[in-house]
């Protein structure tokens, strides 16, 4: 019979664990970054995680949990981002696009990543948190860091609703069709209207 891990044993394994998960998340991320999604071959990502592609399927059942897990990194870093430097423009419209100009900017440092990752939320079955995430970092910066925003709460929508415009815009620049000025300008119109009761 063995013994039960004790708790510190747990613990180690536990961050072991953790890092692993961040080095295959780091490595899918490196290589959409370079070929978009078709590069984040799972073995490849294996590989370069350095782990066996085993531990990489028990982590991640497909690539598009993988995907997802690397949308979520970034968001990770928006919102840490957020927090150390909240929005400082006037008025919760401007403080919305601010956040949503922050993950533009964010996003376009690495473009290849960036339509890996919009197209692959806009085609993919998997759930992911990304819309409530980025509406909800939205409404912190309009209504404040301590507001309490109820699910049933009308600015929530309109909050959502202005992070699928942002999302569209992104389609639009990544195309190609769009600069950062412009999806700004678009950005700030749409705010204006949406954001009015805020």
């Amino acid at each position: 019979m063995t013994a039960e891990p004790t708790a510190t044993e747990q613990g180690v394994r536990a961050r072991s664990q953790h890092q692993r998960r961040k080095r295959i998340v780091q490595a899918a991320a490196a290589l959409a970054s370079r070929g978009g999604v078709e590069a984040m071959q799972m073995r490849t990502v294996a590989e370069r995680a350095g782990v066996a592609l085993g531990t990489l399927y028990r982590y991640f059942p497909s690539k598009m949990d993988l995907v997802v897990a690397v949308v979520s990194e970034e968001l990770d870093l928006l919102e840490s981002s957020i927090e150390r430097r909240p929005p400082r423009a006037d008025g919760p419209p401007r403080r919305a696009v601010e956040v949503l100009m922050r993950a533009t900017r964010g996003l376009m440092r690495e473009p290849e990543l960036a339509e890996a990752l919009i197209r692959s939320l806009l085609l993919s079955d998997v759930k992911t948190d990304f819309g409530d995430r980025m509406t909800g970092m939205m409404l912190r910066a309009a209504a404040g860091p301590d507001a309490q925003v109820a699910e049933d709460d009308p600015r929530r929508v309109v909050a959502r609703a202005l992070s699928s415009v942002w999302t569209m815009e992104m389609i639009e620049m990544l195309r190609g069709h769009a600069t950062a000025e412009e999806i700004q300008a678009r950005l700030e119109t749409a705010a204006e209207r949406l954001l009015t009761d805020f």
